[in-house]
């Protein structure tokens, strides 16, 4: 009798709290609320290193050209341009209608090339801890020639350099220091952009505010905000989606997939973005210094039977350091096959032999290696992936720790101090195909992406040559040379592709997804009204 009372109040609950989570979609309005698994780092686009910090950036600030749907650059911050005939100087001149979001108590500020200016100085200044600067190294200067016209000046011609002037304008009067840009700076959570919305708060759980900007140059936007809340667990967030508690999922996790088709009152998009996952090791440890240990724990692991497990077989196997579907990508370089006994070859060849713990050791010293991964990729998917890890590894008798950190904790034991062995982590690329920050030796300092310290001699000097030409065809070439030498290198060892899917409610509108960015053409969407 208790079991069958405890049963009836357990379905009450669950129907009270539905009807709560009907109520509270069916009042708020123009109001479109979306969940993200994690939070944002940092809400300036200059020191914002993960995909939700750049999704929010997306929302909040503009660059001097953007990419329109049809992949074609447009005028957003820049009205013109002109190119001289030699391809090394760019002038552009900027619009005079756009205005700052407003401080607190303060009337908006008009964008000018002081801004630029300002920008590109503060971005590139050594002190300034960004992934960006690897990218606009060659420029050589940039000079104010009036109040709406700036002149970039180029080291040399680069192929689409007009598509590089996508990175977002900060304004002068924002950072509280002018010189150089860092985290700790107010503005990296209080920001000024001219974008299409503009911050109303941040809340202690995480949940971003964003309001529309009624000046926004273009027209204001036609939702009226843009709620961001921040969830721990991927099975909360889908349950929160269900409930009507929010209207979108930017990345819906595989094993949900089948729920959200079979409910009719959400719209399951794909969108092809440039992404892969990986473990990411510290060669900077003497342990995992020899590529022959790296190599053979990617043998040692079978990607195929993980990708089918744990994901739906929703992606697709990798071999290198590009995602498929991009232009880069080698597909003549196989994924390296599961051989467990290959890999334990791999290993003798390295110096390692089974000591008395059962261990491979070398020198006296146990192969026993610790795994960070960030506790808000502490899903399930994620704990099934690398707990598999370490159980494939022990069959090459390979000790392996996980520890799980707090975001912030993994991301300064990985970025900042370097104190880890293994790391699980996912990257995600514009069409650039740009992998110099990740694996040139120049960028494996203190919050840089070469966190693993990767050093070869050849890697840097294709990397130098691919950006010295401006051959299309000829820089592919260099690629993949680079994807076949990344792969035997395994600096990574590369896990897989995922097909992404978003979800959301059937009354938002007009939906159209950039694969990189997501929000690029936000200002666009509606909300069916409600009655």
């Amino acid at each position: 009798m208790k079991r069958k009372t405890l049963f009836s109040a357990m379905v009450i609950v669950a129907i009270l709290c539905t009807q709560f989570f009907n109520m509270a979609y069916a009042s708020k309005g123009n109001v479109l609320s979306y969940g993200e698994y994690g939070r944002a780092a940092t809400l300036d686009p200059i020191t914002s290193n993960d995909m939700i910090s750049m999704r929010l950036t997306e929302l909040l600030f503009n660059g001097l050209v953007g990419i329109d749907k049809k992949q074609e650059i447009v005028p957003e911050l820049a009205e013109s341009w002109e190119v001289d005939g030699d391809g090394k100087v760019y002038t552009f001149n900027l619009r005079k209608d756009v205005f700052w979001h407003p401080k607190e108590g303060q009337e908006a500020q008009p964008f000018t090339a002081d801004d630029v200016v300002f920008t590109y100085k503060i971005m590139m200044h050594p002190k300034t801890i960004t992934p960006l600067k690897v990218r606009y190294e060659f420029i050589e200067d940039v000079k104010q020639i009036n109040e709406y016209t700036v002149k970039f000046f180029l080291k040399r011609p680069i192929l689409n350099a007009l598509g590089k002037f996508t990175f977002k304008i900060i304004p002068k009067h924002g950072p509280s220091n002018p010189v150089y840009l860092t985290r700790d700076d107010k503005f990296a959570q209080n920001p000024i952009g001219t974008g299409p919305y503009m911050l109303e708060k941040i809340g202690s759980d995480g949940e971003v505010v964003l309001k529309a900007n009624d000046k926004y140059f273009k027209g204001k936007p036609k939702i009226g905000r843009f709620v961001a809340k921040s969830f721990a667990d991927q099975n909360i967030m889908n349950q929160a989606l269900t409930f009507n508690a929010i209207d979108m999922v930017v990345l819906v996790n595989p094993r949900h997939i089948p729920e959200l088709q079979g409910d009719k009152r959400f719209i399951l998009q794909p969108y092809n973005a440039l992404s892969y996952s990986f473990f990411g090791y510290n060669t900077r440890n003497p342990l995992l210094a020899d590529k022959r240990v790296r190599q053979a724990f990617t043998m040692a692991i079978n990607r195929d039977e993980m990708l089918r497990s744990f994901f739906n077989d929703q992606g697709t196997v990798i071999s290198g350091p590009f995602a498929p579907g991009s232009w880069a990508y080698n597909l003549k370089v196989k994924v390296t096959p599961y051989d467990i006994s290959e890999a334990k070859k791999l290993l003798n060849e390295a110096g390692f032999v089974k000591g008395p713990s059962g261990f491979m050791e070398k020198d006296g010293q146990p192969l026993n290696l610790t795994l960070s991964v960030p506790i808000s990729k502490e899903s399930e998917a994620v704990k099934r992936v690398v707990l598999a890890f370490k159980n494939y590894l022990k069959k090459i008798n390979v000790g392996i720790k996980v520890d799980f950190l707090e975001w912030q904790a993994w991301k300064e034991a990985v970025f900042q101090n370097h104190d880890f062995d293994i790391m699980f982590a996912s990257w995600v690329f514009d069409d650039s195909a740009d992998i110099s920050s990740l694996f040139h030796s120049s960028e494996s300092g203190p919050w840089k992406n070469n966190f693993g310290g990767f050093k070869n001699s050849t890697v840097d000097s294709l990397i130098v040559e691919s950006k010295l030409t401006m051959d299309h065809v000829k820089r592919r070439t260099i690629y993949r040379k680079l994807h076949a030498l990344l792969a035997d290198e395994a600096p990574y060892t590369f896990l897989w592709t995922l097909t992404n899917y978003s979800a959301f409610h059937k009354d938002l509108r007009k939906v159209e997804i950039h694969p990189y960015k997501f929000f690029t053409y936000a200002d666009d969407w509606f909300l069916k009204s409600k009655k």
